[in-house]
């Protein structure tokens, strides 16, 4: 057995496997928070990462957004690459065991399944290889060391439903980390944005965790429908994620405070905040009202206070 990871040290975190992480996370009864950051902006705290901050701040689990895994920059890892045009592409194979080591958490990565012929509700946006999902940028995250792969799409890259399941198939063949699957918002696609039927979909190709919209961040979703697809995933072994990803990550506390509640209720494990707040981060107060909300401060505190060294 494992130990819950909202109370385990980064010295265990950092060695548990995807099947061990997986556990670890269900132990945590809907108390893990995951923070989203872009690593091609200038950090929040200028000589140091975003991921440094989020962790900080009390994230569990760290996601870095725009990472072009082909040419892989971090602001603010290395001295004096705290801006794009100081920063150079690593590719020695160590940035993200880098990462790790200063912030002990797990790390993650978002990979877009584009899809070409997807019917589009806005112009596409076009993105670096290194960004998209591929048998080939998968097999990277391997070599790379990253703890989890999220395939999901940013705002008008025309990521499909029927694409992440492809590729959910093929993470599964060649990266051995945790994969989560899902859309936060329509990525620009004309297409339901989860269904009971989809979700079943990425189960059955093997997803370890479904990834939705947090209810009260995208119309039309409800906490019945959340229950639903929450119910069906834990049936079948799988966890689930809600996800704050449509720019509401920067409103008020008391919204933060009120979507976390909706969604615990609604039984997820794992409650995401996004990266929308100045310097590709959300702001740090609603990182650690997401943290004390579905937790409270004793184990809030903790998970900020617990030095990286245990």
């Amino acid at each position: 057995m494992v130990k819950r990871l909202i109370s385990a040290n980064s010295s265990e975190v950092l060695k548990m496997k995807a099947a061990e992480l997986k556990q670890s996370i269900k132990a945590s009864e809907g108390r893990v928070v995951l923070s989203e950051e872009v690593v091609t902006a200038q950090p929040v705290g200028e000589d140091i990462t975003n991921a440094e901050v989020a962790a900080a701040f009390g994230a569990d689990l760290i996601l870095l957004n725009g990472m072009d895994v082909l040419n892989p920059m971090i602001m603010g890892l290395y001295p004096g690459e705290e801006t794009l045009a100081t920063a150079k592409p690593s590719r020695d194979g160590k940035i993200i065991k880098d990462l790790q080591h200063l912030v002990g958490r797990p790390i993650g990565v978002n990979l877009e399944p584009i899809d070409t012929d997807a019917d589009m509700l806005e112009d596409r946006l076009q993105i670096p290889e290194g960004r998209t999902a591929s048998r080939k940028t998968l097999a990277e995250l391997e070599h790379l060391g990253f703890n989890f792969v999220v395939l999901t799409g940013n705002p008008g890259t025309g990521v499909t439903n029927e694409q992440i399941v492809k590729n959910v198939s093929v993470a599964k063949e060649v990266f051995s980390g945790l994969v989560i699957a899902g859309k936060m918002h329509a990525a620009g696609v004309n297409e339901p944005l989860v269904t009971p039927e989809v979700v079943e979909e990425f189960i059955k190709a093997g997803a370890d965790v479904i990834l939705v919209p947090a209810v009260g961040t995208v119309p039309e979703f409800n906490d019945a429908e959340l229950t639903e697809i929450v119910k069906i995933a834990h049936q079948a072994g799988a966890l689930v994620m809600s996800t704050i990803g449509t720019s509401q990550e920067s409103g008020s506390t008391s919204y933060i405070e009120s979507i976390a509640i909706r969604n615990k209720v609604c039984g997820v494990d794992i409650q995401h905040i996004g990266d929308a707040g100045y310097g590709g981060l959300a702001p740090v107060e609603n990182i650690f009202t997401i943290s004390k909300t579905i937790r409270g401060q004793r184990h809030a505190i903790s998970r900020m206070a617990r030095s990286i060294n245990r």
